[in-house]
């Protein structure tokens, strides 16, 4: 049978049963979705540049808003990825949710680092770009304290700057699947491994690591899941317009990488993965020891049962570690993504953040 319009196998879709009708216009919007459909708007949160320091920047989000809660939050994202995860959407954001409910709210977005970039290490992000970053929220808001919540990454970074600055003003801390042990990191761990993994190598070679190698390694921790998953999801779900708007959003975020600056990668790599430094009091940050002792401030601790990047027994370790006399340790029901993003998200997570800061923040 030879069909030389669309209009002619529309109309013999037409005399199909039902069924075969449902699963044909599923099909092409599927295809449409993939080849046709323009990138959807993300981050669309108002927000003010206040301050840059190379490819970093702070934003302070809804400027205009009336602040009701007295103690800001500044948000320390990862370094892989693009931070408007955490405002995907209107309905689907992290950062409007908090920003609604009264939160002066701040983010530092490390932005793109391009090849110059290779030599940055964790030690120049946490005593150079993270303390001025604080500086400025305090500033900015007037306020003498301040919340840090800390994304994948960027709570470890937290982490360590909290632990090394005992004595600045930090009075609450919400980590967010954020890795501190790294003894059993799942596959990670065999991946890795010394007797295996030429880390120099890699680094001297590449000088940063691109998105797609980074990418690559989480998507293979579950490939069906993640290389043919979206799409046969996309497939049986097509006919949903709610459900084809969060694909294409969560979509684009996971194609939108960042390069991991070099050294960075080498530490990240060779001093936590394979040497487990952070947990064992081992690791120094410019010739000073970090102790997660140190950490006195509150803390909320969230990990999600499904998190196979970072696995809830990496994350709830810290809570043996810190002095903090209120601590909190919450295992959410979600993975490492959908923990930020989607319905549960908005339902569960949102909520448990925010008033658990208002709650600890005097307001």
């Amino acid at each position: 049978m030879d069909f030389t319009t669309t209009r002619s196998l529309d109309a013999m879709v037409d005399s199909l049963p039902e069924d075969y009708q449902k699963d044909y216009k599923r099909f092409k919007r599927a295809i449409d979705v993939l080849t046709k459909e323009p990138e959807p708007k993300v981050g669309q949160t108002p927000k003010e540049l206040i301050w840059t320091k190379n490819k970093a920047k702070l934003y302070r989000y809804q400027p205009a808003k009336v602040k009701t809660n007295k103690v800001p939050i500044l948000i320390i994202y990862a370094l892989i990825n693009k931070p408007y995860i955490l405002d995907l959407s209107p309905g689907s954001s992290l950062i409007e949710y908090l920003t609604d409910k009264g939160h002066d709210v701040y983010l530092l977005d490390w932005g793109t680092p391009g090849y110059e970039d290779r030599h940055m290490k964790f030690d120049d992000y946490v005593l150079d770009y993270i303390p001025r970053a604080v500086k400025k929220v305090l500033r900015k808001s007037e306020a003498d304290e301040l919340s840090i919540l800390g994304y994948c990454i960027g709570g470890t970074l937290t982490a360590i700057f909290t632990a090394l600055h005992p004595n600045l003003p930090i009075r609450n801390l919400v980590f967010l699947t954020s890795p501190f042990d790294f003894s059993d990191s799942g596959l990670f761990t065999k991946w890795v491994d010394e007797k295996y993994f030429n880390l120099d190598l890699m680094v001297d070679t590449y000088g940063n690591i691109p998105p797609e190698t980074i990418d690559f390694g989480n998507k293979l921790l579950k490939p069906i899941t993640n290389y043919i998953g979206p799409y046969v999801s996309l497939a049986n779900r097509a006919d949903n317009e709610e459900f084809v708007k969060n694909w294409t959003l969560l979509q684009k975020w996971v194609a939108d990488g960042v390069p991991f600056p070099g050294e960075a990668y080498r530490q990240w790599i060779g001093e936590f993965y394979q040497k487990n430094k952070l947990i064992n009091d081992e690791l120094y940050i410019r010739g000073q020891q970090v102790k997660l002792s140190n950490i006195k401030a509150n803390v909320l601790n969230i990990a999600a049962d499904r998190d196979h990047i970072a696995i809830p027994e990496q994350t709830e370790r810290l809570m043996d570690k810190i002095s903090s006399e209120d601590k909190t340790f919450e295992l959410v029901s979600a993975g490492h993504v959908s923990v930020t993003v989607g319905k549960g998200a908005v339902k569960n997570t949102y909520p448990l953040i925010e008033t658990w800061v208002r709650e600890h923040s005097g307001a």
